[in-house]
């Protein structure tokens, strides 16, 4: 027996279930931080930041599981709906963050999306987000079919995309930490198209 094939016999025996539980308190944990003084003087703005970029890590890991797969033979789908779910939550956050604690003004919000292009990047990024969170549930899968549902899966690619965009428009100057972010998506993306199509339809 491999070593992959060890590893997937202890992932097959655990649930998905806790991951939701230990993925929904970084968020409560920093936002206590921030009010308790322990994310230094921009609490609103190092909030925001550490969300999006959550958000972005859990998106990598998503598009990791089918390469990771193919590569190692080491097996996550079992977990891939949840860390999607997380990556939505975390995106959501970082977005109610800027709405509610930065921005507050309806009518500021709005010229923000049109007039700054990272928010709007940003926005269209949890647009695409929205219908992927909303049908991750078995009924869907049911209703659509498998193959209709896949294909509307793949709006993981675009949303993705838009993230790692918007967080190198957002940086102040020129700064590495998004590039990588943004060279690690798109290498993810890369590889899965020299994948057989049986390995990334899953």
């Amino acid at each position: 027996m491999t070593l992959a094939q060890r590893i997937n016999i202890g992932l097959g025996k655990l649930p998905a279930w806790p991951l939701y539980i230990v993925g929904a308190l970084p968020p409560v944990w920093w936002f206590y931080l921030g009010l308790t003084g322990g994310l230094g003087v921009e609490p609103i703005e190092r909030l925001e930041h550490k969300l999006g970029e959550l958000a972005l890590q859990m998106l990598i890991v998503v598009l990791a599981v089918t390469p990771l797969r193919k590569w190692t033979g080491v097996n996550l789908t079992k977990f891939r709906r949840a860390l999607g779910l997380l990556a939505f939550y975390f995106v959501t956050c970082h977005l109610l963050v800027w709405l509610i604690l930065d921005v507050q003004i309806l009518s500021e919000i709005w010229k923000d999306i049109l007039k700054r292009p990272y928010i709007t990047i940003g926005m269209l990024g949890f647009v695409a987000m929205l219908p992927l969170a909303i049908t991750s549930n078995n009924l869907s899968i049911r209703k659509m079919g498998p193959k209709a549902w896949r294909r509307l899966h793949q709006g993981t690619y675009i949303a993705a995309i838009l993230g790692a965009v918007h967080f190198v428009m957002l940086a102040k100057g020129f700064q590495f930490e998004p590039l990588i972010y943004l060279a690690v998506i798109l290498g993810l993306l890369a590889a899965r198209l020299t994948l057989p199509r049986r390995a990334y339809a899953s």
